[in-house]
């Protein structure tokens, strides 16, 4: 049930060192927790920054519209494919 972000690849491509953490105090200061899949999730930590970009805040917006602001799982829930999102991530300036 997720939703495709017309005119990006499924590229491959590393978003930080801290792309899979497993506990909360493990997120850096200005990171935040993202789980992203749509059938079974994997958490990411990105940057804080990328909520200024208005490509991720589009992202956010869709995820919005699908999912509410309840999330159970802690972190921000993104219903696209883990290679969308991380062709995605790429495309952002940090």
């Amino acid at each position: 049930m997720g939703f495709r972000l017309p005119g990006i690849s499924n590229t491959k491509r590393s978003l930080t060192p801290y792309q899979t953490v497993s506990k909360t105090s493990d997120i850096p200061k200005g990171y935040f927790a993202v789980y992203v899949g749509e059938s079974q999730k994997k958490r990411f930590v990105v940057p804080i920054s990328y909520l200024n970009q208005p490509l991720f805040q589009d992202l956010l917006s869709q995820a919005e519209e699908e999912f509410g602001f309840h999330h159970t799982m802690g972190g921000i829930t993104i219903p696209c494919s883990e290679d969308t999102f991380l062709d995605l991530a790429s495309r952002l300036s940090v």
